[in-house]
């Protein structure tokens, strides 16, 4: 239980630190992505000491699909609203993600 309040303190700190670090609430999202790693590797190391070598590997195995699932969506988005009104581009990504996350879950099945 303890765990869960500190990962939500340092959660916090950081979308804080995020916003501060912004100075503008329309660059909120580039504190996001600054502080991001360092939010992953907080709540990586805290997770750590409650797992099982296989499940570590299983959940960083899961997060690398997750991630480049994130970079293919983004692409898509990207891509797709230079010829498309932006509403279909994130509709279309979003396909596509869905897409790629079910084909990825079924090719890299444990």
């Amino acid at each position: 239980m303890m765990g869960y309040v500190i990962q939500f303190i340092i959660g916090g700190t950081v979308m804080l630190l995020a916003s501060m670090l912004s100075h503008s609430k329309y660059l909120f999202l580039s504190g996001v992505i600054t502080l991001l790693p360092i939010l992953t590797l907080m709540n990586l190391n805290l997770q750590v000491h409650n797992m099982s070598q296989e499940t570590f590997h299983l959940t960083q195995k899961n997060g690398i699909l997750g991630a480049i699932g994130m970079i293919v969506l983004m692409v898509c988005i990207y891509y797709l609203s230079g010829f498309m009104k932006p509403v279909q581009a994130v509709l279309i990504g979003v396909g596509v993600y869905v897409a790629y996350m079910i084909v990825s879950k079924a090719v890299f099945a444990v």
